[in-house]
């Protein structure tokens, strides 16, 4: 009797498969939607649209989110966080598919790719610019890497809510604006509190995993049920910031062309299945879909906010001053 066949060998993936799912493209149109909210936050605010830096607030964008998903990557390897209980998708380093060395020198070229763009911003908008892009470099490098890992002592969230949410969004609005505006920093609120939510997410599937590692995120802080009540609790507060505008432009007479604002709102149906799953969730691994799923929501809800953003001032023209 002749023996089994034994298990064809899995094929290594190709060179461009690997890096391009290192660089973790469902994060991206998240990373997106803060420099979108920004330029229809401009736009309410009576700038003209500059294709020039909102381009290169895109790019400077999507590169610091593959610059810190590159690091999170490699810096999770070295400290044990990526082990084999790990319920999330593949790291490339703990799969052996990329060296230390050359997610290091991956690191450097989008780092500088980033700053190359990111000088032209600065010529634009001021030193001001140059003095938050090495913040937000350090950031994305300093969430779980160097001597204060934030996103190991339970400040991840914030971080996340200040670079992808307030940066972001203020940041490209006075790129076009060349001035800054209350409305700049209220537009920043919604993005930022769902981007934050997807990392709230990945934390609460990774709290079993992460107490193992000494990985001290605020969901290890928090535990299961606390964290997933502040899921829910950044989507309420996302929807509710666009209310809280239309009410305020109402008040103050800029018309019912304020309600376009509330655009945003046509997304709620796509909470329901994510919330449900947050509460009900059985397997971590069942979060998976919600990251996707607030991922593509943190984009829609983005793009929508933008376009009712700009639409106010189109509409209610010089009244929405």
């Amino acid at each position: 009797m002749s023996a089994p066949a034994s298990p064809a060998p899995t094929a290594r993936p190709s060179t461009l498969s690997i890096w391009v799912h290192a660089a973790r493209p469902n994060t991206l149109p998240a990373a997106a939607a803060g420099v979108v909210v920004g330029l229809g936050a401009a736009l309410r605010a009576g700038a003209s649209f500059r294709l020039d830096t909102a381009l290169g607030c895109l790019i400077v964008a999507l590169l610091l989110q593959i610059v810190a998903n590159f690091a999170n990557d490699l810096s999770d390897f070295r400290r044990g966080a990526d082990t084999d209980a790990r319920q999330g998708p593949m790291r490339v380093t703990a799969a052996g598919l990329v060296t230390e060395r050359q997610l290091e020198i991956a690191i450097a070229i989008v780092i500088g790719l980033a700053g190359v763009v990111g000088l032209y911003l600065v010529a634009v908008g001021g030193p001001v610019l140059l003095a938050l892009g090495a913040l937000a470099i350090v950031a994305a490098l300093a969430y779980t890497g160097g001597p204060f890992p934030y996103g190991y002592k339970a400040l991840g969230e914030v971080f996340v809510f200040l670079f992808f949410g307030l940066v972001a969004v203020a940041g490209t609005a006075y790129l076009q604006a060349l001035s800054m505006s209350w409305q700049f920093l209220a537009a920043s609120v919604p993005p930022g509190l769902l981007i934050t939510a997807i990392l709230v997410v990945n934390n609460l599937r990774d709290i079993p995993t992460d107490t193992v590692a000494g990985k001290r995120t605020l969901a290890v802080v928090l535990g299961k049920a606390a964290t997933q009540g502040e899921y829910a609790g950044l989507l309420a507060i996302a929807y509710a910031v666009p209310v809280v505008l239309a009410a305020n432009w109402l008040l103050n007479g800029v018309g019912v062309a304020s309600l376009l604002v509330l655009l945003p709102l046509l997304t709620l149906p796509m909470t329901r299945p994510l919330l449900a799953k947050v509460r009900g969730f059985g397997e971590p691994r069942e979060l998976n879909l919600v990251l996707k799923g607030t991922a593509r929501l943190s984009l829609w809800h983005g793009l929508l906010f933008a376009l009712g953003l700009a639409l106010v001032r189109l509409v209610a023209g010089g009244s929405a001053a």
